[in-house]
């Protein structure tokens, strides 16, 4: 019979299978919770600097978006890049090759008729002007068109009358003759202008100046340019009159005269 005057003997509980109850929660001397110092280890950081970090969402990663985007945009700045490129070295190629050139104008007579001015009551010019031009095509591989030719013609710096000229078709090395008549009725111009023109026509001549603005495309074969504009000046053209006061007629007195022409 056991000896009820001696106390129990006690020795290792027994494994029971379950993980031993958490340390219990102390509070310090401010009433906080210590209840995350009870454990040794630090609980692991959920940041993208951890490895074991795990995105929950997967699908809102743009960087490979990023990537083909960039990547598509330089392939076409470079694709058209290159484009330019072989574009400009082939017109350059043509250019060198065709070698094409302005067109060369020459006037060859100009004729006034039924000029009158007046000083007073008010001033004015009223008259014909007859001009003969031909144009000549320097190009041996390249032909010319000529459209929407317009020509002026001036006193000083004063335009006195304006005119068109009806397109034409030029071939290569051809020469072809153009022409423009002016005419003026009774146009207003200022005092010191009409003045000037009676003066120099009372010393037997007067001169003018003619200008052309048309746009002309080169074509050689398949290859064609886009329409120009070209300028042509003709500069100081005199035309001589008679020494009677009443004589209303005059001829350029230069003859044939080339003229300036430029883009």
């Amino acid at each position: 019979m056991a000896d009820q005057s001696r106390p129990p003997v006690t020795g290792y509980p027994a494994a029971s299978g379950y993980p031993p109850p958490p340390p219990p929660q102390t509070s310090n001397q401010n009433g906080h919770s210590n209840a995350g110092t009870a454990y040794p280890y630090a609980a692991p950081l959920h940041t993208q600097q951890n490895p074991a970090y795990y995105n929950p969402n997967p699908y809102y990663n743009t960087q490979p978006y990023d990537d083909h985007r960039a990547l598509f945009l330089r392939r076409v700045f470079t694709i058209v890049v290159a484009a330019f490129i072989i574009a400009g070295s082939i017109a350059f190629i043509i250019w060198l090759i065709l070698r094409p050139q302005l067109p060369d104008v020459r006037i060859d007579s100009l004729s006034v008729t039924n000029l009158n001015l007046s000083s007073s009551p008010s001033s004015s010019i009223s008259g014909n002007w007859d001009v003969r031009f031909t144009f000549r095509n320097p190009n041996g591989k390249i032909t010319l068109y000529y459209d929407r030719i317009e020509g002026y013609v001036y006193y000083q710096r004063v335009s006195l009358s304006e005119t068109t000229v009806p397109p034409f078709f030029q071939g290569k090395r051809d020469e072809s003759p153009a022409r423009a008549t002016f005419a003026a009725s009774s146009a207003f111009i200022e005092k010191p202008v009409s003045d000037g023109m009676i003066e120099d026509k009372g010393r037997g001549a007067v001169t003018f100046n003619v200008r052309l603005s048309t746009r002309v495309q080169f074509k050689a074969g398949l290859w064609w340019t886009r329409r120009r504009f070209v300028r042509v000046y003709c500069g100081d053209l005199r035309v001589g009159f008679s020494s009677n006061s009443s004589s209303n007629e005059g001829n350029l007195t230069s003859g044939a005269r080339e003229c300036k022409v430029g883009l």
